[in-house]
């Protein structure tokens, strides 16, 4: 007969086991439950046709995600950076913040004989693109912000671009501006933050003009937006402290200026990169060429006249793709054709 303890050991094992198999039991079931529960990537990106750009970009996320991959990545270090004109929303005919400072100079030449005459103010009155973009930094177009934006507190305009944003619609679709985000675009960045993903805008255009609106827009915050920028000055008006736009020591966040800007904001390097144009090519270059990560390099190419826009060399403005567009097949850069690969362009 077994003693006392040894009965008492063995009806503790039986025990400890018969928890064990329940505990694993629950873990599998929940396990199972989640999986059921979390989004198939492929109905996370409904808006894209069975293309190589979706495929890829699935497969992509799923390695780097996998901590039992080769290619896993580790959360933290899950940085993807999107170009915002021509790559997440339209920039013809001219970019949404050149759209603003228009409306803005038409408003003031209206009422101010003096302010119209300047040669610049004559430009936009006439839509001269070419006048506006001369020069290597675009001298007419950087007159053009002064007059608009210098000179103010950056909440006063803040509130600026929100009423302005607010009642202003784009001349071909009739809709406000902020309700032309490309939906497949929009599914790419929650599919990317859903796996971890941390997302940043990297534009040529206005850090402080897209921070109004980034975060309701795109869900991306204030402090995920890089952008060109100019000198801003602390005063007190009225015993109150605030921050004046300047134009003094411009930063041109586009081309080479890119990789720059990703490195003073971010401290990382990005393993996901989403452009559209020569402007990007720095930056997709930086994002996969040598990158000791897994990496991913993706161009909107605009294809469709009737649904969006058809340019690539020659665009009615900003946006010309020649050279990013030439180098991409030797980079493995996917080429979004919009009109053969998305079977939607906005959220309708």
């Amino acid at each position: 007969m077994p003693s006392a303890f040894l009965r008492r050991l063995l009806l503790n094992s039986l025990c400890i086991t018969t928890v064990c198999i329940a505990a694993d039991v629950w873990i599998q079931s929940a396990k199972a439950q989640l999986d059921s529960q979390a989004p198939n990537a492929a109905d996370a990106l409904s808006s894209w046709k069975d293309c190589a750009t979706k495929r890829a970009l699935i497969a992509y996320v799923q390695r780097v995600c996998d901590p039992k991959s080769s290619d896993f990545v580790p959360e933290p270090e899950r940085i993807a950076v999107f170009d915002n004109d021509g790559a997440l929303w339209p920039e013809n005919p001219v970019p949404f913040q050149v759209a603003y400072a228009f409306d803005v100079v038409d408003q003031r030449a209206a009422s101010d004989p003096e302010f119209a005459k300047q040669p610049m103010v004559q430009a936009v009155l006439k839509r001269d693109i070419p006048t506006l973009l001369a020069g290597e930094r675009h001298e007419g177009l950087l007159q053009v912000m002064a007059m608009t934006h210098a000179g103010m507190s950056v909440e006063e305009f803040q509130k600026s671009v929100s009423d302005w944003m607010a009642q202003a619609k784009h001349p071909k679709f009739n809709k406000r501006y902020d309700q032309l985000t490309y939906q497949p675009m929009q599914e790419v960045l929650a599919h990317l933050r859903a796996n971890g993903f941390k997302t940043y805008i990297v534009s040529g255009g206005g850090a402080d003009f897209m921070r109004v609106w980034s975060e309701r827009v795109y869900g991306i915050p204030p402090q995920q937006v890089i952008g060109s920028s100019a000198k801003t000055k602390f005063e007190l008006r009225e015993g109150k402290p605030v921050l004046i736009k300047t134009l003094d020591q411009v930063f041109v966040d586009d081309k080479a200026g890119k990789p720059v800007g990703i490195h003073q904001t971010i401290g990382r390097r990005p393993i996901v990169c989403f452009g559209n144009s020569d402007g990007d090519h720095a930056m997709l270059q930086y994002t996969t060429i040598g990158n000791p990560r897994p990496s991913f390099g993706a161009i909107v190419h605009h294809t469709d006249p009737d649904r969006e826009y058809a340019y690539d060399s020659a665009p009615k403005s900003s946006g010309k793709l020649v050279e990013a567009l030439a180098d991409a097949p030797n980079q493995g850069w996917y080429v979004i054709d919009m009109k053969e690969d998305w079977t939607r362009v906005f959220a309708e």
